[in-house]
C-alpha cells in the first residue's frame, strides 16, 4: 500500500500514489518482482489522524505486506496498528517522528532534521548572520535547533529565531523581523545576511512578503529545504523572476536532472501517461521510487517459494546485507549495528544531504559542494525539549 494526503487544503501529495501504480504496471509488465506480481493499493490519507489510521487499517484488512513510500504527519495514528500485524513501513516521507522512532519504519531519507543539518551548514559558508522562520508548533520548535547544529560546526552563532501562524496570510511583521536579524555580524569576513524559512507551502507567502519588505535591497541570501520549495513552486512563482531565484535549498536526493533518475524518467513517461502529479521533479514522487527499489531488491533475496508475508519482508529488511538504490541514496541497511547514535531519531540510516541553488528558474547543483554525510553534525546537536 502506499497512502498520501489528496484534495486536502494543506499539503497533498499525488504523486506517490501516482508513482507507486506506475511502478505497479512497470515491474508487471516484466513479469513481476521474483515471480509475484505486485498489487498496489492506494488511500488517501487526507491530512488527518482519522485519515491515516484508516489507510493502516485498510492495509491490515487486504494483507498488504508492506505500506510503501507513504506520506503522513500523523505516525502515531498509522504506526501503532502497522506496528501490531507486524507490517514493516518502507520509505516514508519523514514528516512524522515514529518514522525514526519505530522498529517496523525503514527510512530512505534523513526526513527533516537531515535538512535543517545541511541548511545551517550551506548557510555558515556563506552568511555573517542567520535568521530562521518556522511555524510556532511543536514541530517547529526543534527546527531551530537543527540549523543552529549546521551553523556551528562552521563556528558560527545561532540563528535569530522567528516564530510565524503555520495557515497566516501575512508575514509582513516575520519579514520585517527577519531583515533586521539577519544584518550586522560583518566581523565574520562575510558580509551577507541570510533568511532561511520553513514553512512548508506557506513559505512561498512568506518570500513574497519579504521581497516587499526588503524596499531598500539588500537583497540578504534567502534559503529554505525541500518540501517547502520545490522545483514547482519556483515555476509558479514566475520561473527566472520568482522571489526564490537565487535561494539555497538542501535536498536529501540528486537534482532531478541528474542521469541517475532516468530509469525513473522513462517509467513515469511510459507508464503514468495521462497523470500530471507525478512529477519527476518532485521529492514525493522520487521518494516513493526509492522506496519500491528497497522492496523490490529485498523480495528478489526472497527463495523460489517462499512466503512474502509482512513480517517475512520485516524479518528481511532486518537482516539483510544493504540494499542498492542505484546511486540516489547510499546503500541502505536497517541492521542493528547500522543505526546511528542521534538523539530521538534512532532509525535514521542514511544522513545524506545535497545543496542546491535556484538558477535562471531550475534547481541545481551548489557549484564546489559535494553531497554531505550530516549524522555527526546531527548527533551533536541539543535533543529539543
Amino acid at each position: 500500500m502506499t497512502f498520501a494526503p489528496q484534495g486536502t487544503q494543506a499539503t497533498n501529495m499525488p504523486g506517490m500514489p501516482g508513482m507507486a501504480k506506475a511502478y505497479e504496471a512497470w515491474v508487471n509488465s516484466k513479469g513481476g518482482i521474483n515471480g509475484h506480481k505486485l498489487r498496489v493499493l492506494t488511500c488517501n490519507e487526507k491530512n488527518t489522524a482519522n485519515g491515516a489510521a484508516d489507510c493502516a487499517r485498510k492495509a491490515i484488512s487486504e494483507k498488504a505486506v508492506a505500506v510503501v513510500g507513504s506520506y503522513s504527519q500523523h505516525g502515531r495514528a498509522f504506526m501503532a496498528p502497522l506496528e501490531a500485524e507486524g507490517i514493516p513501513f518502507i520509505g516514508g516521507y519523514g514528516v512524522s517522528s515514529e518514522e525514526f522512532q519505530s522498529p517496523f519504519s525503514y527510512p530512505v531519507n534523513g526526513g527533516q532534521p537531515v535538512l535543517l543539518a545541511g541548511a545551517g551548514h550551506q548557510l555558515g559558508r556563506a552568511c555573517s548572520q542567520v535568521a530562521v522562520v518556522r511555524p510556532d508548533t511543536l514541530a517547529g520548535d526543534s527546527m531551530p535547533l537543527l540549523l543552529n547544529a549546521g551553523l556551528k560546526a562552521n563556528k558560527m552563532p545561532d540563528a535569530s529565531d522567528i516564530r510565524a501562524a503555520e495557515d497566516s496570510a501575512d508575514y509582513t511583521p516575520q519579514a520585517r523581523e527577519a531583515l533586521a536579524n539577519s544584518s550586522g555580524g560583518k566581523d565574520s569576513g562575510k558580509d551577507k545576511g541570510c533568511v532561511a524559512a520553513v514553512l512548508g507551502e506557506r513559505t512561498e507567502t512568506f518570500f513574497d512578503a519579504f521581497r516587499r519588505v526588503d524596499d531598500k535591497h539588500k537583497n540578504p541570501q534567502i534559503s529554505s529545504v525541500l518540501g517547502s520549495v520545490s522545483q514547482a513552486v519556483v515555476d509558479r512563482t514566475g520561473g527566472k523572476e520568482s522571489p526564490f531565484e537565487g535561494a539555497y535549498l538542501t535536498s536529501w536526493y540528486p537534482v532531478s536532472t541528474d542521469p541517475l533518475w532516468e530509469q525513473m524518467r522513462n517509467v513515469i513517461s511510459d507508464h503514468a501517461f495521462g497523470n500530471d502529479a507525478v512529477d519527476a521533479d518532485d521529492s514525493g514522487t522520487q521518494t516513493t521510487w526509492i522506496a519500491y527499489t528497497v522492496l523490490s531488491e529485498t523480495l528478489k533475496r526472497f527463495k523460489s517459494g517462499e512466503d512474502v508475508t509482512a513480517r517475512q519482508v520485516a524479518r528481511a529488511l532486518n537482516q539483510s546485507e544493504p540494499v542498492k538504490t542505484g546511486g540516489l541514496t547510499p546503500d541502505l541497511s536497517w541492521r542493528y549495528k547500522d543505526m546511528r547514535a542521534v538523539a530521538g531519531f534512532p532509525r535514521m540510516v542514511n544522513g545524506r544531504v545535497n545543496f542546491q541553488v535556484v538558477q535562471a528558474g531550475r534547481l541545481v547543483a551548489q557549484q564546489g559542494e559535494q553531497s554531505m554525510d550530516m549524522t555527526q553534525t546531527l548527533e551533536q546537536a541539543p535533543r529539543a525539549a
